[in-house]
Protein backbone atom coordinates (compact mmCIF):
# COMPACT_ATOMS: atom_id res chain seq x y z
CA UNK A 1 0.00 0.00 0.00
CA UNK A 2 2.83 2.42 0.86
CA UNK A 3 4.42 1.91 -2.57
CA UNK A 4 1.09 2.51 -4.34
CA UNK A 5 0.44 5.64 -2.28
CA UNK A 6 3.93 6.98 -3.02
CA UNK A 7 3.50 6.39 -6.75
CA UNK A 8 0.03 7.95 -6.81
CA UNK A 9 1.45 11.20 -5.46
CA UNK A 10 4.50 11.33 -7.76
CA UNK A 11 4.45 14.00 -10.47
CA UNK A 12 5.85 11.66 -13.15
CA UNK A 13 3.16 9.00 -12.62
CA UNK A 14 -0.02 9.38 -14.66
CA UNK A 15 -2.06 6.62 -12.98
CA UNK A 16 -1.66 3.80 -10.46
CA UNK A 17 -3.60 0.56 -10.93
CA UNK A 18 -4.05 -0.87 -7.43
CA UNK A 19 -7.40 -1.86 -5.90
CA UNK A 20 -6.25 -0.79 -2.43
CA UNK A 21 -6.29 2.87 -3.46
CA UNK A 22 -9.54 4.77 -3.05
CA UNK A 23 -8.98 6.20 -6.54
CA UNK A 24 -9.28 2.74 -8.12
CA UNK A 25 -12.69 2.29 -9.80
CA UNK A 26 -13.23 -1.10 -8.10
CA UNK A 27 -11.90 -0.14 -4.67
CA UNK A 28 -15.25 -0.65 -2.88
CA UNK A 29 -15.68 -4.10 -4.42
CA UNK A 30 -12.09 -5.09 -3.62
CA UNK A 31 -12.52 -3.91 -0.04
CA UNK A 32 -15.57 -6.14 0.37
CA UNK A 33 -13.89 -9.16 -1.22
CA UNK A 34 -10.34 -8.93 0.13
CA UNK A 35 -8.73 -8.95 3.55
CA UNK A 36 -5.71 -7.17 2.08
CA UNK A 37 -4.88 -5.84 -1.34
CA UNK A 38 -1.70 -7.74 -2.12
CA UNK A 39 1.69 -6.79 -3.46
CA UNK A 40 1.02 -6.56 -7.20
CA UNK A 41 0.35 -3.23 -8.87
CA UNK A 42 0.92 -1.36 -12.10
CA UNK A 43 1.42 2.28 -12.93
CA UNK A 44 1.51 4.41 -16.04
CA UNK A 45 4.36 6.85 -16.45
CA UNK A 46 3.92 10.22 -18.07
CA UNK A 47 6.15 10.15 -21.11
CA UNK A 48 5.05 6.69 -22.25
CA UNK A 49 7.45 3.96 -23.26
CA UNK A 50 10.64 6.08 -23.23
CA UNK A 51 9.92 7.08 -19.62
CA UNK A 52 9.10 3.48 -18.64
CA UNK A 53 12.32 2.17 -20.21
CA UNK A 54 14.36 4.87 -18.48
CA UNK A 55 12.70 4.00 -15.15
CA UNK A 56 13.47 0.28 -15.55
CA UNK A 57 17.07 1.08 -16.47
CA UNK A 58 17.45 3.18 -13.32
CA UNK A 59 15.96 0.97 -10.58
CA UNK A 60 18.62 -0.55 -8.35
CA UNK A 61 16.78 -2.55 -5.71
CA UNK A 62 13.93 -3.70 -7.94
CA UNK A 63 14.99 -6.27 -10.51
CA UNK A 64 13.87 -6.17 -14.13
CA UNK A 65 12.13 -9.47 -14.75
CA UNK A 66 10.50 -11.41 -17.57
CA UNK A 67 7.63 -12.36 -15.27
CA UNK A 68 6.54 -11.48 -11.78
CA UNK A 69 6.69 -13.59 -8.64
CA UNK A 70 9.26 -14.35 -6.01
CA UNK A 71 10.55 -12.93 -2.73
CA UNK A 72 12.40 -10.03 -4.38
CA UNK A 73 10.78 -6.87 -5.73
CA UNK A 74 10.43 -6.97 -9.49
CA UNK A 75 9.41 -4.69 -12.37
CA UNK A 76 8.37 -5.64 -15.89
CA UNK A 77 7.17 -3.75 -18.96
CA UNK A 78 4.07 -5.53 -20.34
CA UNK A 79 4.74 -4.10 -23.81
CA UNK A 80 7.83 -6.33 -23.94
CA UNK A 81 6.38 -9.36 -22.15
CA UNK A 82 2.75 -10.40 -21.67
CA UNK A 83 1.37 -7.94 -24.23
CA UNK A 84 4.16 -8.10 -26.80
CA UNK A 85 2.02 -9.48 -29.63
CA UNK A 86 -1.01 -7.25 -29.12
CA UNK A 87 -2.28 -5.26 -32.07
CA UNK A 88 -2.63 -1.49 -31.93
CA UNK A 89 -6.41 -1.98 -31.63
CA UNK A 90 -5.98 -4.38 -28.70
CA UNK A 91 -3.73 -1.82 -26.97
CA UNK A 92 -6.36 0.90 -27.41
CA UNK A 93 -9.01 -1.35 -25.86
CA UNK A 94 -6.87 -2.45 -22.91
CA UNK A 95 -6.22 -0.60 -19.67
CA UNK A 96 -2.49 -0.79 -20.38
CA UNK A 97 -0.43 1.87 -22.08
CA UNK A 98 3.07 1.61 -23.58
CA UNK A 99 4.34 3.38 -20.45
CA UNK A 100 2.77 0.88 -18.05
CA UNK A 101 5.14 -0.73 -15.54
CA UNK A 102 4.04 -3.77 -13.52
CA UNK A 103 5.47 -4.18 -10.04
CA UNK A 104 5.70 -7.09 -7.64
CA UNK A 105 6.66 -5.83 -4.18
CA UNK A 106 8.90 -8.29 -2.39
CA UNK A 107 10.21 -8.68 1.13
CA UNK A 108 12.59 -5.71 1.16
CA UNK A 109 12.09 -2.78 3.52
CA UNK A 110 9.32 -0.42 2.36
CA UNK A 111 11.46 2.68 2.89
CA UNK A 112 14.27 1.17 0.78
CA UNK A 113 11.82 0.34 -2.03
CA UNK A 114 10.32 3.83 -2.01
CA UNK A 115 13.82 5.35 -2.03
CA UNK A 116 14.67 3.24 -5.09
CA UNK A 117 11.47 4.28 -6.86
CA UNK A 118 12.16 7.92 -6.02
CA UNK A 119 15.68 7.90 -7.45
CA UNK A 120 14.56 5.97 -10.55
CA UNK A 121 11.82 8.52 -11.22
CA UNK A 122 14.11 11.53 -10.75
Amino acid sequence: MAVAQFLEKHAKVAKVHYPGLKSHPDHALAKRQMKGFGSMLAFDLKGGLPAARRFCDRVQLFLLAASLGGPESLVVLPIYSSHYNMSAEDWRESALRPGTVRVSVGLEDTEDLIADLKQALS
